[in-house]
């Protein structure tokens, strides 16, 4: 099977099966605080790192939603490691709320403050991402046209990491049951792992 995107056969293919083939993704559950002191709390499906020195992530905001204009008014956000336990509350917070409507308080969920930025935390996440932005693109197709999707690039100058989670200096993913985002409706939950040694030179864990 080859087709080119835009001309998908979408009664043989009625859901975009490239969010499908590139996956599983990891959640963006980003938190963002406006000049006023409005809070949003949103899941991204696009979402990544992309720099370990400095640490450096991202999330796409397909559209000009609240989350890239809180991040782009302050320069802040916080990414919130969504979990196997959270998958609920995760989801109740991608709902169209009205501008400064909390989905903090609409999902149920209970805030943490933040120690170098102003955006709150999920106080039941255990892992955090405090981010400074240091770019906002907006993206372009191949023919330099372009498209509603703006790439929100942050530096993480804070990390908060739950010490239950942590054994010998190493964090124990599979405890954390992060989830991550595949195609259609579907996710995925990271419980087991493997090893591979890697080929001499290739790099280390540092």
């Amino acid at each position: 099977m080859f087709f080119e995107p835009h001309l998908r056969d979408k009664q043989a293919m009625r859901y975009d099966p490239f969010k499908a083939l590139i996956a599983p993704r990891p959640v963006g559950w980003v938190s963002t605080m406006d000049k006023e002191g409005r809070v949003n709390l949103a899941p991204y499906s696009f979402f990544n790192a992309f720099s370990s020195d400095p640490p450096i992530v991202g999330f796409c905001s397909e559209g000009a939603k609240d989350s890239l204009a809180y991040a782009r008014e302050t320069g802040e956000f916080v990414w919130n490691m969504a979990t196997w336990d959270l998958r609920n509350q995760m989801s109740e917070t991608s709902a169209p709320l009205e501008r400064g409507k909390s989905e903090f308080t609409h999902a149920g969920l209970e805030t943490a403050p933040s120690i170098l930025v102003r955006p709150p935390r999920v106080k039941a996440s255990p892992a955090h991402l405090e981010c400074k932005v240091i770019d906002i693109f907006h993206l372009r197709d191949v023919n330099a046209n372009p498209v509603p999707r703006f790439l929100v690039m942050g530096q993480a100058i804070g990390i908060h990491i739950d010490e239950a989670f942590m054994e010998g200096g190493m964090v124990q993913i599979t405890k954390m049951k992060p989830i991550a985002r595949c195609g259609y409706q579907d996710y995925s939950v990271l419980d087991a792992v493997f090893a591979i040694q890697r080929p001499k030179g290739a790099g280390n864990l540092l």
